[in-house]
């Protein structure tokens, strides 16, 4: 009996650890594959990183799916329509079964290279079901709250609960040049679990991105953000980063794409002055613009694609943690 009451005490202890969200940020070297594991067993990966490269992005992939007991993709996110975020389409299929696609419909580039690509991941989604997102859907992932805050050049057009604060920060906003590309077209979700927020813009545009937060800030404060177009100058406003004042920054950076110099300081400069945690060390920033070395997961420009997970409970705390030298930090 006292066995038996042991086993189960044990059991009970496994089922309750195991009840938490886990996020991999998955290195494709500057494109984007972030998977998104539910307490509920449910999958979502946010992007396929780059096709070619000897099935290297679908092997990291599918390595970060094996590590997190993941057999299927449940809901394959494609943020936008570029070959860093869905060029990996075909090969990921071939490691992995995926059952639904969300996207932002169309696509708005009409050169040849685009339509080819288009066309392929056409091809793959129609063998599974189709959900084409719209500001303030859904996407219905058991035992989360994924709410899509921008699709397909538009934004929510309300502020979520408890959010709808003036943005002091919206008078010195200064307006770049129009983006008539994919990644203003950007898929951008919100992800609740509990008093935990994590938001991931994809490549969302800097014009774009004030539309969220200016003149009212419709998001709210999140704990973690996923840097904006892989650390690039044309997102990440100081008006978007002082609205979400993230405790932490993930930046799926690549060691020569992504990470700028000025992307970097931006975040570093929100008040609170949130870690920033790299899947890469970006070579042009130098040691002045690029975190200490255990924030940062790979640290060579040839490397083993280390990725960095986040492990978040329901009462909001949550904890990264890099696969390559094994550091964690808690929030």
């Amino acid at each position: 009996m006292l066995l038996a009451g042991i086993l189960l005490a044990s059991s009970a202890a496994l089922l309750s650890a195991a009840k938490n969200l886990e996020v991999y940020s998955i290195d494709v070297e500057g494109g984007q594959a972030t998977l998104v594991v539910s307490p509920s067993g449910e999958s979502m990966l946010v992007d396929t990183g780059w096709g070619g490269h000897n099935k290297r992005d679908a092997e990291r992939i599918a390595a970060a799916a094996k590590s997190a007991g993941v057999k299927k993709i449940d809901y394959l996110v494609i943020t936008h329509y570029h070959t860093d975020h869905v060029g990996g389409i075909g090969q990921l299929a071939e490691k992995l079964p995926i059952r639904n696609f969300v996207d932002h419909g169309p696509s708005v580039e009409n050169d040849k290279a685009a339509q080819v690509l288009f066309n392929e991941y056409a091809a793959f989604r129609a063998k599974g079901t189709h959900i084409e997102a719209k500001p303030g859907d859904t996407i219905p992932i058991k035992g989360l709250d994924v709410k899509v805050l921008s699709a397909g050049g538009k934004v929510i057009d309300r502020p979520l609960p408890g959010a709808g604060q003036p943005n002091a920060d919206c008078a010195n906003f200064t307006p770049q040049a129009e983006d008539k590309t994919e990644n203003a077209q950007s898929l951008g979700i919100l992800i609740t679990y509990g008093n935990f927020r994590m938001v991931d813009l994809g490549d969302l545009t800097w014009n774009k991105e004030k539309d969220l937060v200016c003149p009212a800030n419709k998001i709210g404060k999140v704990d973690l953000y996923l840097v904006s177009h892989h650390g690039t100058e044309s997102s990440g406003s100081p008006q978007l980063l002082h609205a979400l004042a993230p405790k932490a920054a993930l930046m799926n950076d690549g060691a020569k794409k992504g990470g700028s110099t000025v992307a970097w300081q931006t975040i570093h400069d929100t008040p609170g002055t949130p870690d920033i945690w790299q899947l890469h060390f970006a070579v042009a920033g130098g040691k002045e613009h690029n975190s200490a070395d255990p924030f940062i997961a790979n640290v060579d420009e040839i490397c083993e694609g280390k990725w960095i997970r986040v492990d978040a409970q329901k009462d909001g705390s949550f904890k990264l943690y890099n696969s390559r030298n094994k550091y964690e930090k808690s929030y």
